[in-house]
């Protein structure tokens, strides 16, 4: 390493946000510019450690130590170079990813970590900055060809890899605009979609081809998908896990994804304001994870009069527990930007009913406390209560795919958990149909959806060419540590 007690010289430092009463009144990304000398530091914090559990960690594979090094030395050009080498995208995961390989820093067993989301996304912005991203055009074309289902991460990595190795590649998107959850599910404020529109320029310079508003399936029949040489799906898990209790079908009583994008048309300028909106309401979010954290800060940027955030969860412990080990995803107490920005954080409450006026819309919910006893959340007896609410987020995750329509058309096969079987090569039960990304594994991080669609790429370069020199950085039946 360039410095090889830089750990012992200099704390970690991550980016400072801007500050609330500033950000919440536009919806640009809430980190401050970040000092290159700073950012030097930081990388130099990586150490000599031997094995570096962070490439592990990632499930990308990136070559962290390697980065940090060229970082650290100045030689910024290399380490773009080593970054794509494992990342088509780290200007998403710089920003999406809560960064599972900082968990798995060797440095993390007794200090703080390298700060490797940090310098990941410096690295890539300052590429951009410079001119150095420029499209990868194949020198020869197979002749076959490809298409992609979703736009997503998964399926954009799929696709660009595909591209790049010579196939001509069709990406089908059923919404107006390529992007996914990155486009319509990402609020601005944790990711500007000028970074996506960036990346998918790149990709059209490249050669592959998008088609939107088309629902596959629908528009597209499955007859003419299976006219490619080889079918990627990769929908995402698009089915929201629902809260079936009484009071369910009132006004004003939303999934978070039928809330979110709308915020985001708004600001793409379909939308002169939103039609579910938090303004001046009493919000209630269901659901303690990213997604609520997302509705959270939507919510402030609208103007809520109050949000509360429940999480039937109790509230994770501010160091890991001895039974939460190092190199594993620590299960501490976070606070993101949006819980930085105000809202009340509800831990171990579970929601009964949900409680409406004379017109039919939520009023209130009623709900109590629960602990866990015995792997199963009981009531705390006496602990019942009742919120008054005008507008319920429910952002409870997600079941798997939808069924109806395509996979049901084509006759693929599911796993005990609801997803799209597949075998060791990213194939479904259709010959020549593959599957990676959510879809396939189930709901999870972007991190591993990029990944699935690198390996998921290689396997259908191996398909139709017998062999193939794109990199599978995991098998499909790898599970993330996180």
């Amino acid at each position: 390493m360039a410095e090889p007690t830089g750990f012992l010289k200099w704390q970690r430092i991550t980016a400072r946000r801007r500050p609330v009463s500033v950000r919440l009144h536009d919806w640009l990304e809430v980190y401050e510019p970040f000092a290159r000398e700073t950012l030097k530091q930081q990388a130099g914090r990586c150490m000599d450690c031997g094995i570096p559990f962070c490439n592990n960690g990632c499930p990308l594979g990136n070559l962290i130590p390697d980065w940090n090094d060229l970082v650290y030395r100045e030689h910024w050009r290399e380490a773009i170079e080593r970054l794509h080498a494992t990342n088509n995208f780290p200007e998403f995961t710089g920003r999406l990813c809560p960064a599972p390989c900082e968990a798995s820093c060797v440095l993390g067993i007794n200090q703080d970590p390298v700060t490797i989301k940090q310098v990941e996304v410096e690295i890539v912005d300052r590429a951009w900055a410079e001119g150095w991203i420029r499209p990868v055009v194949p020198p020869n074309r197979t002749g076959k060809r490809i298409a992609v289902v979703g736009s997503g991460p998964a399926g954009l990595a799929a696709a660009q890899q595909l591209t790049r190795a010579g196939h001509a590649v069709a990406v089908f998107e059923r919404d107006d605009r390529i992007g996914g959850l990155l486009r319509y599910g990402i609020p601005e404020f944790k990711m500007e979609k000028r970074h996506l529109d960036r990346r998918l320029a790149q990709m059209l310079a490249e050669g592959t081809d998008f088609h939107v508003k088309v629902n596959v399936g629908v528009d597209l029949p499955v007859s003419e998908l299976l006219q490619f040489d080889a079918t990627v799906l990769a929908g995402g898990a698009t089915a929201a896990r629902d809260l079936p209790i009484p009071g369910r079908e009132l006004c004003g009583i939303h999934q978070a994804m039928e809330y979110l994008p709308i915020s985001n048309r708004v600001q793409e300028g379909d939308l002169p304001e939103p039609t579910i909106t938090a303004a001046g309401k009493r919000v209630v979010i269901i659901g303690g994870g990213d997604t609520g954290a997302d509705c959270l800060g939507t919510a402030h940027r609208q103007g809520a009069l109050s949000v509360h955030q429940f999480e039937i969860l109790p509230r994770p412990p501010d160091d890991r527990a001895p039974t939460n080990p190092w190199p594993t995803w620590s299960n501490i107490f976070r606070v993101s930007s949006a819980h930085e920005e105000g809202g009340e954080r509800v831990f171990s409450v579970s929601t009964e009913r949900f409680i409406g006026d004379e017109k039919g819309h939520v009023r209130a919910l009623a709900a109590y406390d629960v602990e866990m006893v015995d792997g199963r959340f009981e009531k705390v007896v006496g602990t019942d209560f009742e919120l008054p609410c005008d507008l319920v987020l429910l952002a409870m995750g997600f079941v798997g795919p939808q069924r109806n329509g395509l996979l049901e058309d084509l006759g693929v096969g599911f796993d005990q958990r609801g997803n799209v079987a597949r075998d060791g090569s990213f194939m479904t039960t259709v010959p020549g149909v593959f599957t990676c990304g959510d879809m396939g594994r189930g709901q999870s991080l972007i991190v591993w959806a990029i990944a699935e669609g690198r390996s998921c790429a290689a396997a259908v370069d191996r398909f139709l060419a017998g062999d193939t020199q794109l990199p599978a950085p995991i098998e499909p039946t790898a599970r993330p540590l996180l």
